[in-house]
């Protein structure tokens, strides 16, 4: 058996309907006994991030607005931009409605995570308060749970290698670029792609969390911006398609109509369901444990606020920006083309823009690829740091480094189904821990009261 396709198996094994259940039926129970007061305070969350409850006295080295903004740099972009779009080449329109209900759901998710980010930060080897699942798996059930602390942290490592991502920018770059002009695709030119990208993190990440907030704080707003009126355009030119796409996201989801992949598990709608939640958590990465570690570095000593602003991420990225993504592509009849993954958003923006279309979406790409890249390195450090110390932490960075040519010259399939199966194992920990100490959450929010 070749590597990828092993590879394929084991993802298909982990994603099964235990993690599911685990994952969604979890955050369904979270939903239900928070009795939805969380999204109570939607639009005092937007007041957080805009600064109006800021304390600088409080533990953290970041602002909730930078918190926000690194989470979302490692969320929105190349799983809305070009998740969606392997989600719909597989599953068809009827995979965007689990999507949405995997944000839904993500919302109570991330409140819960993030909370409990804030609310158990620990203190690494070199004396640093730190956030995320490690810490309030260790700090909030008790040392007798370190090697599940541990089990997150490896697998935390090999999730927050960059491969999805570098892959499908030299995928963008060679389908709007290089083959236009007539460049031959060599493993020679992937590899110069690759070698560039490698130059552009390094000099980022290897400046801290604090550059890499500084810069995402500043990218991601802007060109979601951008992206989203590019979308927004592309809708309006085809606004007559709408109502018949969203009457046929809504029917496919329950009949599966458009279902190419494998069926083992569960008939096809079994499938499309699992499919629409793995790429609705790749989006938005609910209950996977990433975010938290951002999160839990915010300024702030109410973990309820910080809840509150990481509610934010999945309705942004997964209900707003993976939705409009999805539409272009209906709406421009590309998702009936053979194409997948972000050559299948190109085709929708050329459909519209003629060849500059293409190359506004690379630009976007590019961004968006750009920041998630420095974004997950500061998750792999914070991982390797919990292991072995933080002095020893920037080592990650040169494994992280090298994996950029690994994502440049692989294929698609095989980088999607290992950074798949590694968030899948990052989940269990997760949300075990983040279920067993509900209760401690749901304690803070009943008492949480709107003040300076």
């Amino acid at each position: 058996m070749d590597i990828e396709k092993l590879i394929s198996e084991i993802s298909s094994f982990v994603w099964g309907y235990p993690l599911l259940g685990i994952l969604i039926g979890g955050g369904l129970y979270l939903l239900i006994i928070s009795r939805f007061k969380p999204f109570k305070y939607f639009f005092h969350s937007i007041d957080i991030i805009k600064g109006k409850f800021d304390d600088k006295n409080s533990d953290g080295e970041i602002t909730h607005f930078q918190a926000l903004t690194t989470a979302l740099s490692a969320t929105v972009g190349m799983g809305n931009i070009a998740g969606v779009a392997v989600a719909i080449s597989i599953g068809g329109p009827g995979a965007i409605f689990w999507m949405w209900i995997s944000g839904i759901i993500g919302m109570s998710t991330k409140f819960f995570t993030s909370s409990l980010a804030v609310m158990y930060r620990g203190v690494d080897s070199a004396g640093n308060k730190q956030g995320g699942p490690m810490y309030f798996i260790v700090n909030g059930l008790g040392r007798k749970w370190f090697p599940l602390a541990i089990f997150f942290s490896f697998c935390g490592m090999v999730g927050a290698l960059p491969v999805f991502n570098v892959n499908q920018l030299t995928q963008a770059i060679n389908d709007i670029v290089l083959s236009p002009n007539g460049v031959e695709i060599t493993l020679f030119s992937n590899s110069i792609i690759g070698l560039i990208l490698i130059i552009i993190t390094s000099i980022v990440i290897l400046g801290g969390l604090k550059r890499i907030s500084r810069v995402s704080a500043k990218l991601v707003p802007f060109m979601v911006g951008i992206y989203m009126i590019m979308v927004l355009i592309i809708l309006l030119i085809n606004y007559d398609k709408i109502p018949n796409y969203i009457y046929l996201i809504f029917y496919d989801a329950f009949h599966a109509n458009y279902y190419n992949g494998n069926s083992a598990l569960g008939g096809v709608l079994g499938a499309l369901i699992i499919l629409g939640i793995r790429r609705g958590a790749f989006s938005n990465e609910a209950g996977i444990g990433m975010a938290p570690m951002a999160h839990g570095a915010a300024k702030t000593n109410n973990p309820i606020k910080e809840g509150l602003v990481a509610m934010l991420g999945p309705a942004i990225d997964t209900l707003l920006v993976c939705t409009l993504t999805a539409l272009a592509i209906l709406v421009t009849d590309a998702w009936k083309s053979d194409l997948d993954g972000v050559s299948l958003t190109a085709a929708a923006f050329e459909s519209s823009f003629s060849f500059f279309g293409n190359y506004i979406l690379l630009i976007c790409v590019f961004v968006f690829s750009i920041s998630s890249l420095f974004s997950y390195s500061y998750y792999g450090t914070k991982c390797l740091s919990f292991i072995i110390g933080d002095k020893n932490k920037k080592k990650y960075n040169y494994i992280y480094i090298l994996s950029i040519m690994l994502g440049a010259t692989m294929s698609l399939s095989m980088m999607i189904n290992l950074i798949d199966t590694f968030f899948a194992l990052m989940a269990i920990p997760t949300m075990i821990a983040t279920l067993i100490l509900a209760p401690k959450v749901l304690e803070k929010l009943n008492n949480y009261e709107i003040k300076k």
